[in-house]
């Protein structure tokens, strides 16, 4: 029976130590000092809002780890040698390993602006981190947030909800432009403007200030321009979490370097979550997504290999989903904010409404690649079938009711899409499939 260390203890580490309990009876030891127990760390803005208790986030009662055989080891880990497979801890203690998996997720990128160490300066992904924000708030009274992105308009949100000033700068022309078409950047962007936050686009911090030499008080933009603040939270990206590993036979680029089944270069170590960078990751998937949902999906995959049933990662077609506010946000495929030379764009938005569709499709072929869609829903289930068949713009057209997923006594949005269609690429395009759940179990069974 091998002894298998997981050096993390988020959505992969803990996947994996799950699947390696169902395969096998190895000892399991989960490692991480952020936690006692694993946390839906993409909860953590509910907690702050009031939604949820810190016991919410937890997924499973903590009877669960000792039912299942599954040590939890509360510590840092201050150092890894790999020759003699062992860990040290920050306590003095020492593990012994026979298989490694590290799983160490990802960490905030921190600027190098001045102040940036000064009290009310903070971020938001570790749990410290909220009870950080939670021990500051009664002092705030106007917040900034620097950076846009996924965690840049939760923690706009959160602090929205409690009452305070909040400005959000972001150096792009709209919201999320380096990965959103421009059109559906600017409606992300009109709609923040529409719940109150100060959004300044083309807007990036030089300096943080404090008038007591220990709490910031503003920040200073790149043109001069002063902002009033008690908080400033830091939300320009993350990236892979391998410090640890700096000067070690661990072979590393911007993370930590694995084959298809989630090998490292030393025998007996893997790697999975956002830590990870794929060597040679599958067309139209990125060699590091810090996605929650691959995270799980590489910690069921290296289970299977190491528990002896070797089975290659294959994350499928990108998929992803966000919320902005009230707007919410799918996209299957390929989605550029430029479409390629090759790629042409079928886009429809609602005159009125905040929704809009993109459809994606190869210029020569026309073979559909991708879907973009604010405020409406697609089903996942039908996209990646087309996506993954390569099915014809005019086929999907023609069926596109099967995707639709909104809720009962929505308006039927296809006619609208189905006349863009015909404007803008000439299709004498039909609808022939009716909405109705029969008529989706039926198509899926083809």
């Amino acid at each position: 029976m091998a002894h298998i260390c997981i050096l993390g203890n988020g959505i992969a580490g803990v996947t994996a130590a799950r699947h390696i309990r169902k395969l096998s009876e190895h000892r399991i030891t989960l490692i991480s000092g952020e936690a006692s127990y694993f946390f839906s760390r993409t909860a953590l803005m509910y907690v702050y809002m009031g939604h949820m208790a810190w016991k919410d986030l937890e997924p499973y009662p903590r009877t669960f780890w000792q039912d299942n055989r599954i040590e939890i080891l509360y510590d840092m880990v201050a150092a890894v040698d790999f020759e003699e497979k062992k860990m040290i801890l920050a306590s003095g203690r020492s593990v012994h390993y026979d298989q490694l998996i590290l799983a160490t997720g990802s960490v905030p990128v921190r600027p190098e602006w001045p102040g940036q160490n000064l009290r009310g300066v903070g971020k938001l992904y570790h749990k410290q981190d909220l009870e950080a924000l939670e021990s500051w708030t009664p002092q705030v009274r106007q917040a900034v947030i620097a950076g846009g992105g996924l965690i840049g308009i939760e923690l706009a949100e959160m602090l929205h909800s409690r009452g305070k000033e909040v400005s959000l700068l972001i150096r792009e022309p709209a919201y999320w432009a380096g990965v959103l078409p421009m059109p559906e950047a600017n409606l992300v962007s009109r709609h923040i403007l529409r719940q109150g936050i100060d959004l300044r686009q083309g807007h990036q911090v030089r300096e943080i200030k404090s008038h007591d030499g220990e709490r910031v008080s503003s920040i200073v933009t790149q043109d001069g321009s002063e902002i009033d603040c008690q908080y400033l939270g830091i939300t320009i990206g993350v990236r892979p979490n391998i410090d640890l590993f700096q000067n070690s036979p661990l072979e590393m680029d911007r993370g930590i370097l694995v084959d298809s089944f989630l090998r490292t270069n030393l025998p007996d170590v893997y790697a999975i979550g956002d830590c990870a960078q794929l060597k040679n990751p599958r067309p139209g998937r990125r060699s590091v997504e810090a996605v929650w949902y691959t995270g799980r999906m590489m910690g069921k995959t290296v289970a299977k290999t190491i528990c002896g049933h070797s089975e290659e990662y294959d994350p499928g077609i990108w998929f992803n989903s966000a919320k902005f506010f009230d707007l919410e946000y799918q996209v299957y495929g390929q989605v550029s904010p430029v479409d390629p030379p090759s790629i042409a764009s079928l886009y429809w938005q609602h005159p009125n409404e905040e929704k809009s569709i993109r459809i994606c499709y190869d210029k020569a072929s026309q073979e559909v690649t991708g879907f973009n869609l604010m405020g409406i829903r697609f089903r996942q289930e039908i996209c990646d079938r087309w996506i993954s068949q390569k099915a014809n713009l005019k086929e999907v057209l023609s069926s596109v009711r099967l995707a639709f997923f909104d809720p009962e006594f929505y308006r039927d949005h296809a006619p609208q899409l189905i006349r863009a269609a015909r404007e803008q690429t000439g299709l004498d395009v039909q609808l022939t499939r009716p909405w109705t759940l029969n008529a989706v179990l039926q198509f899926m069974k083809k």
